[in-house]
């Protein structure tokens, strides 16, 4: 019996992506045939190929021989390519006069906006910030995704016809629905509040969060730290800030309640932190923080991998605080909204069609809960949505 099967690089992708399809045409020579074909399923390959985990690659069949193909590589070459050839995206939709309204400029709204436009909608994104790409321009630091090649690829999609409103941040959802004459809404609004944690003596000491301090540094307005900054947090966002900080010119080291095997930061984040000079400090938790130095209490994981106090305590010198514990939603504009429901975490609930329970309103990326969706990987372990 002969069944035709998903590869399994193609099931493992984030994006959905046909990707033994384009790989075939690129490996034949036929490079603006395997980019049109990789943009079938993702809009922005050239950003994608640089902060992509490429879990592809780790359910390539290629291992079982010798080594996996470098498929986000291959994905990098043939994005960076259209850029500098000047290729636009190829499609042929009738147009369906059907309008949408986007709430988010980041990358599941941007996404969304794309996959509408190629169907034949018209669409608007309205974007609370001064700049498309949100996360992507605010939380991935420029050195692992230059703003050229970002600010490029957003500048296509916008040019497929997509109208996009800056610094205009929604506040009544229904209202802007009606009076815009949309037929449906989908809102990307994303995760872009920083979660905290109550630290004795806080109030003594300096205490930033990550996603602010990476906008900072993104506008070269870097906050004055001392020489010493802890980041506490073992995810992708505290990698990028203790390493944001190496290049400030401070001494940064993270602390995290685990250990190496449980961090939640990619194994390369984690490698290049450390083979740049950060110190990471595993199995520990924060317990007080005064001036310049931190109390934190030794850790022990026990048999379901949680860490659990020893009572044993040390000090850490250190000026500053970056916290970089995860982010969360604000959906409180969504509250009055007739048959939006929420769970406990506050992430909008959605059917399998991705509509919330108000007719009309979709939700999608870090704000739907357990969303398997298609788009951009932001490098921070984020979801997106398409």
């Amino acid at each position: 019996v002969y069944q035709d099967f998903l590869p399994p690089c193609n099931h493992a992708c984030p994006a959905g992506e046909n990707i033994q399809a384009w790989l075939a045409l690129a490996q034949a020579g036929l490079y603006k045939q395997a980019w049109q074909k990789l943009v079938e399923e993702n809009p922005l390959p050239a950003v994608h190929g640089r902060v992509c985990y490429h879990p592809c690659e780790d359910h390539c069949n290629r291992t079982y021989i010798d080594t996996p193909v470098s498929i986000h590589a291959v994905e990098r070459f043939l994005g960076d390519k259209a850029l500098q050839e000047g290729w636009k995206v190829e499609f042929d939709a009738t147009a369906s006069g059907k309008k949408v309204l986007i709430v988010g400029g980041g990358p599941s709204g941007l996404s969304a906006a794309y996959h509408l436009r190629r169907a034949g909608h018209s669409v608007e994104i309205r974007e609370a910030g001064p700049l498309p790409g949100r996360m992507m321009h605010f939380g991935i630091p420029p050195y692992r995704l230059p703003r050229t090649i970002l600010e490029a690829e957003v500048n296509r999609i916008l040019d497929m016809g997509i109208h996009i409103r800056l610094n205009h941040k929604v506040t009544n959802l229904e209202q802007e629905k009606k009076e815009g004459g949309f037929d449906a809404v989908f809102v990307a609004i994303g995760a872009h509040l920083s979660k905290k944690t109550e630290i004795p003596a806080r109030e003594a000491a300096n205490i930033l969060d990550a996603i602010s301090f990476l906008k900072d540094a993104e506008s070269g307005n870097a906050p004055q730290l001392g020489r010493r900054v802890a980041i506490y947090g073992g995810g992708n966002t505290a990698m990028d800030a203790a390493r944001v900080a190496k290049r400030f010119g401070y001494e940064p080291l993270s602390i995290y309640r685990r250990d190496r095997e449980h961090m939640p930061a990619h194994d390369f984040e984690a490698d290049e932190a450390l083979a740049e000079g950060v110190k990471i400090n595993w199995l520990r938790t924060i317990k007080e923080m005064d001036e310049h130095a931190i109390t934190v209490e030794v850790m022990h994981l026990d048999q379901h991998g949680k860490a659990q106090p020893t009572g044993i305590f040390e000090t850490l010198e250190a000026d500053a605080l970056i916290l970089a514990l995860g982010q969360e939603t604000d959906t409180s504009f969504l509250k009055s909204v007739s048959g939006i429901t929420f769970d406990e975490e506050g992430r909008i609930k959605v059917g399998p069609n991705m509509m919330t329970g108000a007719e009309g309103i979709f939700a999608g990326g870090d704000m739907v809960p357990g969303e398997r969706t298609v788009t951009v990987a932001t490098g921070h372990g984020k979801k997106a949505a398409r």
